[in-house]
């Protein structure tokens, strides 16, 4: 799966400067969908197509914004799902989020690679990071807790979904042909989603920090389930 996003200004993109998002899955290197959001592509990601969905891989979505002196990363997956629903962490798939900080926006100066295990004969899940910017080596620690490392700050878990959209608004627009979208009803309040969430200083990423081109992508070892 794979997952655009663009910011636009070092310093304006919270207050509104112009983006794009997009999201997807690369499963296999025969199977990629360049393009593709909450269980898409269907056929790999959504229980209504295939009856052991890779929910795990399945990207929701990548949010990106500078804030201060520092770009903020956030790759949200396997949901939305229940508060009830478990964290999804699978050693299977391997996750990606790619830096574009010069043309052409299509190739990454920076890819960050992540994985999730568990300890020797425990249960406790922890998170090693790769390709961070600025940061030589992996950066590695249990799940739900702070990460730091020359600046950077990391930290994978459940999150409340952040995502705004009004669903059934949007099916029934489509299928009575008039607008049904309403702004006080969202499809994904009280849902989550796991997450990575980086933070990283704009001085680690060089002087092509006010303009990147940011996506993600998971794999999975072995192919799908």
């Amino acid at each position: 799966m794979r997952s655009f996003f663009r910011t636009v200004g070092a310093r304006g993109l919270a207050a509104g400067a112009a983006c794009a998002a997009l999201s997807g899955l690369l499963l296999l290197p025969a199977d990629v969908a360049e393009s593709a959001d909450h269980l898409d592509p269907p056929t790999r990601t959504d229980a209504g197509f295939d009856l052991t969905p890779d929910v795990p891989a399945d990207i929701a979505d990548v949010f990106a914004w500078h804030s201060g002196t520092s770009t903020k990363i956030v790759m949200t997956f396997a949901g939305p799902v229940p508060t009830t629903a478990p964290m999804y962490y699978d050693r299977d798939v391997l996750y990606k989020i790619n830096i574009s900080t010069q043309a052409p926006g299509s190739t990454p100066e920076f890819v960050i690679k992540f994985r999730f295990g568990k300890g020797q004969g425990s249960n406790d899940w922890g998170i090693r990071i790769e390709g961070l910017p600025g940061v030589t080596g992996a950066l590695e620690g249990p799940v739900e807790t702070d990460l730091t490392a020359n600046g950077v700050k990391a930290r994978a878990g459940l999150f409340d979904e952040p995502f705004f959209f009004d669903l059934i608004g949007f099916r029934e627009t489509r299928s009575f042909a008039t607008i049904r979208i309403r702004n006080d009803r969202n499809f994904f309040d009280g849902q989550n989603d796991t997450a990575i969430v980086l933070d990283i200083p704009d001085a680690n990423l060089g002087a092509g920090a006010k303009n990147l081109d940011i996506w993600g992508q998971t794999a999975r070892f072995g192919g799908n389930l």
